[in-house]
């Protein structure tokens, strides 16, 4: 009952629908450190206003640039727990999983599961077309991406899987008092929420196939699971895995990875592989370690009514 966790709290449509506009909010105020180290360190203010982070990256330094972007999430991940804490009276172990506590190991397994498929799959790629990657690797500038990628890349995904997968999963759902309603919108408004990004104007729109089908694969994670466990260590393994092994000049990550791509890419139909194959093997794999059953019901079953949660769960620690 990972979206009735939303009762354990204060849990009125109005706390929710303000919380996510003043953690929104926190994300742009986020932004400042970013806006005002890039002021000290340029005259030109169109290289800010015009987005372009291969620009930016250059002005600041590729890993100093990394730092203060990824800081935009701390920020809200900060504000996000501490409206958690105080306007909903609720834990962030409630925010986090159903279960009686928080399973790191969970975590852990989601994260090497995928760091491992990830690294592999990029191996393969770098062996099977050699002239479409350069070798980029430089001891300190790498060694330095990694303490910083380690310590906040894990903070960043963890911001968008408590925000999208957590926060507007429980709230929504407890507001529409189903589970697909939640699983849709989060997971389509996932895919949105990238399309600035630097590869979809380079791939075209047909990319957002893919954003949008890994929103749906991490809301079918976080509710055949009942929580957000195996979320949070496939998007931190997905990140750090991109973030430390290739780099491209049109991609989000502009980085001093081991490897830099230099094809010119093309949108195909490559980019439905990881929906329609990888995504659906993983679900089976996480399936038959964690014994998912009544895939139906958890994801567009109804959720239960406050009443009848609270009847049940003498523990729920409603505070409303």
């Amino acid at each position: 009952m990972y979206i009735e966790g939303g009762y354990k709290g204060l849990s009125e449509p109005w706390r929710y629908i303000l919380g996510i506009l003043v953690v929104f909010i926190a994300l742009q105020v986020g932004g400042i450190p970013l806006v005002a180290a890039l002021l000290m360190k340029s005259d030109s203010l169109s290289a800010i206003a015009s987005g372009d982070m291969g620009v930016m990256a250059e002005i600041l330094g590729a890993n100093t640039f990394l730092f203060f972007m990824l800081l935009t999430f701390a920020i809200g991940l900060l504000c996000l727990f501490l409206w958690t804490r105080f306007v909903h009276k609720q834990s962030i172990k409630h925010l986090t999983t159903s279960r009686t506590k928080i399973d790191f190991k969970r975590i852990a397994f989601a994260f090497l599961l995928w760091a491992v498929i990830s690294t592999v799959m990029v191996l393969i790629d770098v062996k099977l077309s050699p002239d479409d990657y350069e070798f980029n690797f430089n001891p300190v500038p790498f060694f330095t991406l990694a303490v910083i990628s380690i310590i906040m890349i894990p903070i960043q995904t963890s911001m968008e899987e408590y925000y999208m997968r957590g926060y507007m999963m429980q709230g929504i759902g407890l507001l529409a008092k189903n589970r697909w309603v939640p699983l849709v919108f989060t997971s389509v408004l996932f895919g949105l929420m990238h399309i600035l990004n630097p590869e979809v104007a380079k791939l075209g729109y047909g990319i957002m196939i893919f954003y949008i089908g890994t929103g749906f694969f991490l809301g079918i994670l976080t509710l055949m699971d009942e929580g957000l466990e195996l979320a949070l260590g496939f998007h931190a393994a997905n990140n750090l895995t991109t973030v430390l092994l290739v780099t491209a000049d049109w991609t989000a990550f502009q980085t001093d990875s081991i490897y830099r791509d230099v094809s010119d890419p093309v949108l195909g139909w490559d980019v439905l592989v990881p929906v329609l194959v990888i995504y659906p093997i993983l679900l089976l794999i996480f399936s038959k370690k964690y014994g998912w059953t009544n895939w139906k019901e958890r994801l567009t079953g109804k959720v239960i009514d406050k009443d009848v949660f609270l009847a049940e769960n003498t523990d729920a620690g409603d505070l409303s």
